[in-house]
């Protein structure tokens, strides 16, 4: 007998720090028809930059989690029964899981898991702006050591001046998410995925994210830096199809 095949997931996917939707553009195309991925944008940014940027992170959350929620209902006309999940990096992490619960809050249907990659949780994050004292060249300098930018961009002068402005705005709201998200609780499903070389967040730091659901959690350790569950997109899907369609990876 036939198993009965499940409805597809679509997969909002949210960039990392001084970044756009833009860095999932190929992940669609990876051969997993199971996944249907969607990158999410911050208002002012990528797909929404002719929108007014959202002030401060619950004003993000809100906003992304209603581009969220638009287009799932819209999808879940075309395809009845479409399953959803999130996959963040980073900066993603920290504001996916907030929309994840958000847009469960507001469509009723919790999503089949939230892929966390690269961050570690709101307690272990100092509040406040972390780069106010640091130069442009510096932190040009740190972003070109991470590995995640292209070369092309920090060597425009145009592109990196946009690049530091998003840099800094994200992390504003970094500092805010570790003051308001510290009693952030889910109750779906966490991967946690956390690359042994990363040093901004070593595997033993993204483990503590497990205290934010009372759900099961799963921990895939993988080697490389802070980058590399997006540099090898395609480990990382098969990971997501794992974790929800057991036997389809």
């Amino acid at each position: 007998m036939q198993p009965v095949s499940r409805p597809p997931v679509r997969l909002y996917c949210f960039p990392h720090a001084g970044a756009t939707s833009l860095v999932y553009r190929g992940w669609q195309q990876l051969g997993e028809p199971h996944l249907l991925v969607r990158g999410v944008d911050a208002p002012g940014r990528g797909t929404r930059r002719q929108e007014r940027k959202a002030a401060g992170y619950h004003a993000l959350v809100r906003c992304m989690a209603e581009q969220v929620v638009a287009d799932l209902l819209t999808e879940r006309e075309r395809t009845p029964g479409l399953r959803w999940a999130t996959f963040g990096h980073s900066f993603g992490s920290t504001t996916s899981l907030a929309v994840a619960a958000e847009v469960t809050r507001q469509v009723g249907v919790p999503p089949e898991r939230a892929v966390l990659s690269g961050a570690i949780p709101p307690a272990l994050q100092r509040p406040g702006p972390l780069l106010d004292s640091v130069s442009d060249e510096e932190l040009l300098e740190r972003t070109a050591a991470d590995g995640g930018t292209p070369p092309a961009v920090l060597a425009d002068p145009t592109m990196s001046r946009i690049l530091l402005r998003m840099l800094r705005e994200d992390d504003a709201v970094r500092g805010e998410f570790a003051r308001e998200a510290s009693g952030l609780r889910v109750d779906f499903p966490l991967t946690l995925i956390a690359a042994r070389q990363d040093v901004h967040a070593p595997p033993e730091k993204v483990w503590q994210w497990a205290a934010h659901s009372t759900a099961p959690v799963r921990r895939v350790e993988i080697e490389g830096g802070h980058f590399a569950a997006v540099q090898r997109p395609k480990d990382t899907l098969t990971t997501i199809v794992d974790d929800t369609d057991p036997g389809k990876g």
